[in-house]
């Protein structure tokens, strides 16, 4: 049978089907009764669960992530999609077809990483365009930077979404600069690129979506400062070194794209590359999760449930396609 995908389940629905599962925990009612909650995925999207009556036995039984086969039924709760599983049985991964479980961008690898490349020539600099280029031979890098996801569930969170989004925000930011002629366009450029370089690092994307030890521990913002002053070091020492105020300025902008403390920023924007550097990777970052949850919402009306990240519903109807 085919494979029912988590973007066609509707409520009311029963299910006898495989999905990836991820992030089970082991709770208590109120009354005391043990239950798991988990999230099942596939390419289409992620959908919370919940086991109730469960055992000991049966959380201990379950991956971290891996894939199950569940029978159960979807409802809505608290106008959003939930599946509640009656039984669950644990599944090998190589008896499931991984493609039907792993959400990846639909637009060309290839292409979108010749595209970057050929933005990131636009840098002039010696030192910066070294540190790119520093970047640019590592090909198992490269590799993982063309794979990777750019987040857990926010946004562009699919293979090759950290391609996808820093392609965009480059794409955005060759458009806008010649706006602001007294913006330091290498360093931008140059920041961009390198932003979420350590999101290779900090996600593991070979089977589900998760943090690695060290992703969890330090975060990409940590990782990407220690991989851009190792390769500073590495051309260097093959005779081109990266003056220390333009690394210095550069780290900047990494250590503070996220843009607020609250959002993990250790520093805030304090030069103007570093903010619009802020601004293009928020706008980016925000369209594609807006669209993408209004394509993807599993209601019916002319509203998406309540999007807690957004802190709004959103409106569905596009009035200007129906009139063409």
């Amino acid at each position: 049978m085919a494979h029912l995908f988590i973007k066609d389940i509707k409520p009311g629905m029963q299910l006898n089907e495989t999905y990836m599962v991820t992030q089970p925990v082991l709770r208590n009612t109120t009354r005391g009764d043990l239950y798991i909650a988990m999230y099942l995925s596939d390419r289409t999207g992620k959908v919370n669960a919940r086991m109730w009556q469960a055992t000991q036995a049966i959380y201990s039984s379950l991956p971290s992530e891996g894939f199950v086969q569940i029978r159960g039924k979807s409802e809505l709760y608290q106008n959003a999609m939930q599946l509640v599983i009656n039984d669950v049985v644990v599944v090998d991964a190589d008896k499931v077809e991984l493609a039907d479980y792993m959400p990846r961008t639909d637009k060309d690898i290839a292409q979108m990483f010749t595209e970057l490349k050929a933005m990131l020539e636009l840098i002039s600099h010696a030192g910066i365009k070294a540190l790119v280029a520093e970047f640019l031979a590592d090909t198992d890098l490269m590799r993982q930077f063309c794979t990777a996801p750019a987040a857990m569930g926010m946004h562009h969170a699919y293979l090759g979404g950290l391609l996808e989004h820093t392609h965009s925000m480059m794409k955005v930011t060759t458009s806008i600069l010649p706006h602001y002629p007294k913006l330091q366009a290498d360093l931008v450029l140059a920041a961009i690129f390198l932003h979420d370089i350590a999101k290779t690092t900090e996600l593991s994307y070979k089977m589900g979506f998760s943090y690695t030890d060290s992703g969890q521990l330090l975060g990409h913002i940590v990782l990407g400062v220690e991989m851009i002053n190792d390769k500073a070091a590495e051309i260097a020492q093959k005779g081109t070194p990266i003056d220390q105020d333009v690394l210095d300025n550069l780290l900047h902008i990494i250590v503070s794209h996220h843009g607020c403390y609250e959002f993990g920023s250790p520093k805030l924007p304090a030069t103007a590359e570093a903010f619009i550097v802020n601004y293009i990777d928020d706008l980016d970052a925000k369209m594609n999760q807006v669209t993408n949850l209004i394509d993807n919402d599993p209601g019916n009306t002319n509203w998406t449930a309540y999007q807690r990240a957004l802190e709004t519903r959103l409106y569905r109807p596009r009035p200007l396609s129906q009139d063409q």
